[in-house]
């Protein structure tokens, strides 16, 4: 009898009908043998073609200590316990920063330790990066075997090389254009960015070859890609993307064709937007008088502007923004009098169009990498973070790493940390030592008034990633508990001090981890090892 039968009688029940068999001992026997059955899986069939090898990594293996740290970095699981952290480091969070290390160094995972470390990557999407270059090779094909591990192939190797099908002289053109034409969508989309990190011309064939024949929401994928060294090159393939029927698209294409100043959509939006913002010649002397577009047409909609503005925004200031944004910054001194960015961001703006204006030139900065200008609108550290224009952070971002090390410093010293998360997250790391001085210096003023310490744990977990681990031992009085304040909260010494101890034995780990990765240095002549300097290795983590 077939399985679906055996239940029916056995619901039906002996008292109702007779089971097969005759009795509930032959049911109950049936239902045995089917069971096995059933869990002894496929029929047996022609076995299916072995996977091909590995490939070979070249790369060397992991010191033995740095390997032994991935495996006890990999077995802590976030929020293991619970309730209070205690004074043990969250190894879950040194994790990312171990990985850039190991890949800084050129190193290649234990392949035994290459399924946890997918695993690991699967949950957090932080990791997997430099998952992928650590990996190599063997983590792509890995991860073509477990469908758990597909994530793997979206986003090539992480060093370029990618999932790219290679010949004797590079890659192989016709397993390319097989891949490219067979594969899934995951598969081609590493294929994509792939090819693009190594041969952006070939890629951006590859991807006009089939343009017209993609869905709309693929289309969209396989444009961003080009993100991925653009150039004017692409020019061309973008401009005919301005006339997709997919808004989306066309969007992308617009935004990609304005990051590129020389090209075409550039100087057209330069066009507009100068006929939009010009010097005031019959008000205030020296300011700017701003005439917003009184329509969206065709051209403009062509050109990436979208016509339907959010919720509670005007039409008018929208395009405005939209125009503003997409024209190249190098447009504006020459059109204001030969002036500089600080000075054409100083200038007033007649009928209250200055946090417009100033919105949309920070739009611009931060697309275009524009150094001058974003310096010009973040203005001073000792202003509140809200005079700036846009996102401080992401103007920030746009500045060299020693710049934004020195204004980020200078801007908690003003205003301490209740406003610092997001302009610390954009701090090279470790973070230049007048930064790391500045909020650890903060976090003391906020220990010595008694503060709450959980009001500033996001800090204090970004110190224990960020801070240059040679501070270890400057910070090592802080751990002590401090005199409460009579006005102070009851117990908060006790987390402080709890939390500047983790502090300090994070760092401590952090100094190991780093020495453990560096390889091991040639034996001296004179039969005197040398120590490495595990200070010197600290400040070269990036």
């Amino acid at each position: 009898m077939s399985w679906s039968e055996l239940v029916g009688a056995a619901l039906l029940g002996a008292e109702r009908r007779t089971p097969p068999g005759g009795s509930v001992e032959a049911l109950l026997d049936a239902a045995a043998v089917e069971t096995v059955r059933r869990r002894a899986g496929l029929r047996p069939a022609a076995a299916a073609p072995r996977p091909e090898p590995a490939p070979e990594d070249p790369r060397p293996p992991l010191p033995p200590a740095a390997a032994r740290r991935l495996a006890l970095l990999l077995a802590d699981r976030p929020g293991a316990g619970g309730g209070r952290r205690g004074t043990a480091p969250d190894l879950a969070e040194l994790l990312p920063q171990w990985l850039a290390a190991a890949d800084a160094h050129g190193y290649r995972v234990p392949a035994e330790q290459l399924p946890a470390l997918l695993d690991a990557a699967r949950a957090r999407t932080d990791l997997r990066a430099r998952t992928l270059a650590l990996g190599g090779p063997r983590a792509l094909w890995l991860a073509r075997l477990n469908p758990d591990w597909r994530f793997a192939l979206r986003g090539g190797s992480g060093r370029g090389s990618g999932p790219l099908p290679d010949g004797p002289d590079g890659p192989d053109e016709g397993a390319v254009r097989r891949l490219w034409e067979e594969g899934l969508f995951a598969e081609r989309s590493a294929l994509l960015l792939s090819l693009r990190r190594r041969d952006p011309a070939a890629a951006r064939e590859l991807l006009a070859g089939t343009w017209s024949t993609e869905r709309a929401e693929d289309r969209l994928m396989f444009l961003d890609s080009l993100r991925e060294g653009l150039s004017p090159d692409d020019e061309e393939f973008l401009e005919r993307a301005l006339a997709d029927r997919s808004r989306t698209v066309r969007s992308t294409a617009a935004e990609l064709l304005s990051a590129l100043p020389g090209s075409a959509l550039a100087a057209r939006m330069a066009v507009r937007a100068r006929s939009c913002v010009a010097p005031d010649r019959t008000g205030q002397p020296g300011g700017l008088v701003v005439e917003a577009p009184y329509e969206c047409d065709a051209g403009m909609q062509r050109d990436g502007v979208v016509p339907k503005p959010p919720p509670g925004r005007g039409e008018r200031s929208w395009w405005l923004a939209q125009v503003v944004e997409a024209a190249p910054l190098d447009t504006w001194p020459g059109h204001l009098g030969g002036r500089t960015p600080a000075e054409i961001t100083a200038l007033p703006v007649a009928d209250d169009w200055e946090a417009e204006l100033h919105a949309a030139w920070a739009q611009a900065a931060v697309r275009q990498r524009n150094a001058a200008w974003a310096r010009a609108l973040l203005g001073k550290p000792s202003a509140p973070a809200a005079a700036a224009p846009g996102d401080p952070a992401k103007l920030l971002a746009v500045l060299p790493a020693g710049e934004r090390a020195e204004w980020a410093a200078r801007f908690i010293a003003a205003h301490g940390l209740s406003e610092a998360f997001r302009v610390l997250g954009v701090c090279a790391v470790p973070w230049a030592e007048p930064l790391g001085r500045a909020v650890v210096d903060a976090l003391e003023i906020a220990r010595d008034a008694g503060s709450y310490p959980w009001s500033f744990s996001g800090v204090m977990g970004m110190a224990e990633r960020c801070l240059d681990p040679a501070q270890a031992d400057r910070l090592a009085p802080l751990a002590a508990v401090p005199d409460e304040p009579e006005d102070g909260s009851p117990g908060a010494g006790g987390y402080w001090a709890e939390a500047f101890q983790r502090l300090v034995a994070t760092l401590h780990l952090r100094a190991t981890m780093l020495g453990e990765l560096d390889p091991a240095p040639p034996p001296a002549e004179d039969g005197a090892g040398a120590r490495p300097d595990r200070d010197q290795a600290a400040t070269d983590l990036t």
